[in-house]
């Protein structure tokens, strides 16, 4: 019973959000309540919920003052000389956007946090994609390919989490996987330039005055009929419309590539002198993050509160900065507690361990030898459908005990049981993926048509390369 109410409630909530009947923060709220009706909870359910939003506090905590502190260096210009950089690299060519996002998204991804990831990565693009024409739902789907796939970084959740469940070494999990991930990583890049591809057609199609052969936006883009250099550049020679941060539109006017959007180059935030100390101040929060020397919630604090008293020493300024964050701190913390409605229920009324044990059970003893492979497998829905820790903790020890009586090494669990990570990023019970969405304006939904098919692709292949190269042994 508990099973079947644990699945049909996850089902129930991606059906209602994916065909745009709820939105997830209301499907959040109202789908667990009405299964934990169900389930017999009755009033219990009030303290099962509480209990899930004291465990996520922090985590509530530190999105908050990490959307503010990075909110206030994007304010102040510290990512404009970045964007700068990425525009020289990338131009006026949707698919080399794209692939920078890839690119850039995997370099942030290795501090193994994704939610300071997702902030840097659309405070960088965001502007850039809005300003050609492009479709955010390719941000937040390359950006959650990407740093899913790198989630299995040893510093990471999930291969600590497996390390400390099966009392394995974490190196000793991650290095053999290095050949699949970089495989994983391949499979995303080629997704990544076909979706850039993809755009570049749309917007050729949608709007042939800009984007047409010969025209300002195509120029030096490759394959779109333009030639660079057969157009006067303006302003200087310095470069094609967004190198020279002007952007031609179909109707032959001109303005400024970033006004209007949060790093419009006229805006009065703007504190240049300041530059190299908010650069070190980010650096140093960079690395004691790293270092794990405090809470990343207090260190996020602290560096919001310095960064606030440093650009803005009037009190009148920091006010109206903390009130210009403000819709974009309660999207993302509303989210995080409404999702504490869902793992409330799910670990309170036993959902999960019932989950857990009947997917235990349904193996069949003639696939013993498999195990291992099948393990990567489950863990590709299992980690979407519940929190690593319910995973790593629960399902994952008694499967590697099954395993072991088919000579399966603990570690070969728990290399396969990685490989389930970039699908697992895309799940709501995923703080930082509610953040990529919100700070991208992202409906949940259409985010997960694009990307779950390619994670679950993604997945399989890491899983795949990992039993080819033998990390992942069979009994």
């Amino acid at each position: 019973m508990l099973v079947a109410l644990g699945f049909l409630m996850v089902a129930t909530f991606m059906a209602l959000i994916m065909t745009k009947r709820m939105t997830p923060l209301l499907a959040l709220i109202i789908v667990p309540t009405v299964f934990g009706l169900f389930a017999g909870a009755g009033l219990g359910l009030g303290d099962m919920v509480m209990d899930a939003v004291k465990s996520m506090s922090g985590t509530a905590a530190l999105l908050m003052f990490a959307i503010m502190y990075f909110g206030i260096m994007i304010d102040v210009g510290l990512f404009d000389k970045l964007v700068d950089g990425i525009l020289k690299l990338v131009g006026n060519d949707p698919a080399k956007v794209v692939m920078g996002t890839a690119v850039l998204t995997g370099l942030i991804s290795l501090d193994g946090d994704g939610s300071t990831t997702f902030i840097v990565v659309t405070a960088a693009l965001l502007p850039i994609y809005h300003r050609l024409g492009m479709s955010p739902v390719v941000l937040t789907c390359v950006a959650g390919l990407t740093n899913g796939t790198l989630n299995i970084v040893p510093w990471g959740g999930p291969t600590a989490r497996a390390a400390a469940a099966l009392h394995v070494d974490a190196s000793e999990i991650f290095v053999p996987m290095i050949p699949a991930l970089a495989v994983g990583l391949i499979v995303v890049f080629g997704f990544a330039w076909t979706m850039g591809v993809s755009e570049r057609k749309r917007l050729q199609r949608e709007d042939p005055l800009r984007w047409g052969p010969g025209s300002v936006m195509t120029e030096g883009t490759g394959g779109t009929g333009g030639t660079s250099g057969s157009r006067k550049t303006p302003a200087g020679g310095r470069g094609v419309a967004l190198l020279d941060k002007v952007a031609v539109r179909g109707d032959g006017t001109e303005s400024a590539t970033m006004d209007g959007t949060v790093l419009d180059p006229t805006r009065p935030t703007l504190r240049p002198k300041l530059f190299w100390f908010n650069l070190s101040m980010t650096v140093a929060i960079f690395v004691l993050l790293i270092a794990d020397v405090l809470p990343l919630s207090y260190l996020f604090m602290i560096g919001t509160a310095v960064a606030l008293l440093v650009n803005f020493p009037k009190i009148s300024d920091q006010a109206k900065m903390i009130s210009s964050h403000a819709s974009s701190v309660i999207a993302v913390v509303s989210m995080v507690l409404a999702a504490a409605v869902l793992t409330g229920v799910l670990s309170g009324t036993g959902m999960v361990d019932a989950m857990s044990t009947w997917l235990v059970d349904v193996i069949p003893t003639t696939m013993g030898p498999y195990l291992a492979i099948l393990t990567g497998i489950i863990s590709i829905p299992a980690t979407f459908f519940m929190s690593n820790d319910a995973f790593y903790f629960g399902i994952l020890p008694v499967l590697t005990e099954a395993g072991a009586h088919y000579g399966i090494g603990a570690v070969d669990m728990a290399r396969a049981s990685i490989t389930g990570q970039p699908v697992h990023m895309q799940s709501p019970l995923v703080p930082a993926i509610l953040l990529l969405v919100s700070m991208s304006k992202v409906d949940l939904g259409d985010h997960h048509k694009k990307v779950l098919w390619r994670a679950a692709i993604v997945a399989i292949v890491m899983l795949a390369v990992g039993v080819l190269t033998g990390a992942i042994g069979i009994g």
